[in-house]
């Protein structure tokens, strides 16, 4: 399980350290690919071929589904965590996050994303107002 938020820096190799205590979930591989709201999501192995199958099962005939899994699997890169716990984030990944040193670290359960500081704060922000939260549990029933 991934929670929690931490303040991480990429160094010149374009290595990110993971959050210590996710490191044992994530020591069977990661993928690390771009997340819909420009930042980058990384899953452990299990995860990601959950969801991969998901995304291919999506029809092929349908645009949306077409452009979702090009962003999925295209940009998608998979790494072993090195003993130290760093993952490589291609440069491609880094320039669509806009990562450029500092990275946040955001645990969501089954997976986490990683975001440039600016771009964090922006969407806090927008989910700590309550509107969006609020919209969605009301569809929900939550």
């Amino acid at each position: 399980m991934f929670l929690g938020e931490y303040a991480h820096t990429i160094d010149e190799k374009g290595r990110l350290t993971l959050p210590a205590r996710y490191r044992v979930a994530l020591s069977g591989g990661v993928v690390v690919t771009r997340g819909i709201d420009k930042c980058l999501l990384v899953f452990p192995m299990a995860e990601w071929e959950k969801l991969a199958q998901q995304i291919s099962a999506l029809p092929i005939t349908d645009l949306p589904a077409r452009e979702f899994r090009r962003l999925m699997f295209s940009g998608a890169s998979d790494a072993l965590p090195d003993k130290q716990g760093r993952v490589l984030l291609p440069l491609y990944l880094r320039e669509y996050a806009g990562l450029n040193g500092d990275a946040i670290v955001a645990g969501l359960n089954t997976h986490m994303e990683i975001w440039s500081p600016d771009a964090w704060n922006t969407a806090r922000a927008t989910f700590e107002s309550g509107t969006l939260g609020a919209e969605y549990w009301a569809r929900l029933g939550i």
